[in-house]
């Protein structure tokens, strides 16, 4: 998936002209902390909530503050995952996307983000999952996804971890088989290590409610 696909025009940039007091408004409004400014389109930076929250004169203008903007550079073109990596190095609520000309394109919100995470990793689907630990130089996606098809299943997701200090990563799978039986006892004939599985609706079901509840506090 892309940045452009994650776009939104929901949430207007804030112009340099434009006064502390409505910056804070509009944060209130959108449930954000941080918004983009712009003028003419281009891009001058992200003001944060922080920034803002303590100064004085709520009726002085962006321009007028003279604060140093943190300006993060994200393209429509881009992976979702630079994206996703972008705005946890930042702790970015909203992060500016820029078209190929360097112009201002539109914004993508965390809570977009996570939305769209959950539905690439087939959280919100059937099935089961299971964490797998292999060695680095044994790792093969090519053949666990054999294992899984090899008992009449398929990989929805799957998410690879490094352990750290370790030669070993830690495999994640997303399958669309509740009872893993069959898929488990091929794992350890093949001598895998499974670290951990979950084989009913209940751990979709409080995977969900996790990520409800996080979506929720950021609305507040």
């Amino acid at each position: 998936m892309l940045v452009s696909d994650l776009l939104t025009d929901e949430i207007p940039p804030l112009k340099i002209s434009d006064t502390v007091e409505l910056a804070l408004d509009w944060m209130e409004q959108f449930k954000v902390s941080h918004l983009a400014v712009v003028k003419d389109r281009e891009l001058i930076g992200i003001v944060s909530e922080h920034d803002l929250m303590d100064y004085n004169h709520p009726e002085e203008t962006l321009e007028e503050l003279k604060l140093p903007l943190l300006k993060p550079i994200i393209h429509n073109y881009q992976h979702t995952y630079d994206l996703l990596k972008l705005m946890m190095s930042f702790n970015l609520t909203l992060i500016p996307v820029l078209d190929d000309k360097e112009l201002y394109k539109g914004c993508i919100t965390l809570k977009g983000l996570l939305q769209n995470i959950s539905t690439m990793a087939s959280v919100q689907d059937p099935g089961g999952v299971i964490v797998l630990e292999v060695n680095q130089a044994d790792y093969s996606l090519t053949q666990i996804a054999n294992i899984v098809e090899g008992n009449d299943s398929k990989v929805l997701s799957a998410h690879v971890s490094s352990i750290p200090e370790s030669t070993k990563m830690e495999v994640t799978i997303k399958v669309n088989t509740e009872d893993l039986s069959r898929i488990l006892q091929t794992f350890y004939r093949y001598n895998y290590t499974v670290k951990a599985s979950f084989q009913n609706s209940n751990f979709e079901s409080a995977i969900k409610d996790k990520l409800d509840e996080f979506l929720h506090f950021l609305n507040i």
